[in-house]
């Protein structure tokens, strides 16, 4: 008598599985777009700067990344040596100088 109003339960099929693909599709981008948007402008950056280094010479004028400017008066494997007032010279690492001055720079201050 009741039959009527309750349907009978039938299983349902079985969820499709989604593609192992389209599961992955999100962390593979972000991983692109990480790799173009910090990575490939930082090691761009870097190899500039040890370029840049790379050809110090003396009589360049340089900044430094504490602000220290001067002129190259010696350049070992690791330090150079700034002068930074007539006979004073201070000796800082190579990886210290962030920006190298167009010539005659110092002079103009």
């Amino acid at each position: 008598m009741i039959d009527f109003l309750i349907p009978p339960a039938y299983a349902q099929a079985a969820a499709q599985q989604p593609n192992a693909l389209m599961q992955f599709l999100p962390l593979i981008l972000l991983v692109v777009l990480f790799y173009f948007m910090l990575i490939r402008p930082q090691m761009k950056r870097t190899r500039e700067h040890k370029d840049m280094l790379g050809k110090l010479a003396k009589g360049d004028e340089v900044i430094s990344s504490g602000g220290i400017a001067g002129r190259v008066t010696d350049i070992g494997e690791v330090f150079i040596t700034l002068e930074v007032a007539p006979n004073t010279g201070i000796k800082l690492q190579k990886s210290a100088i962030s920006t190298v001055l167009p010539k005659g720079s110092l002079k103009a201050q």
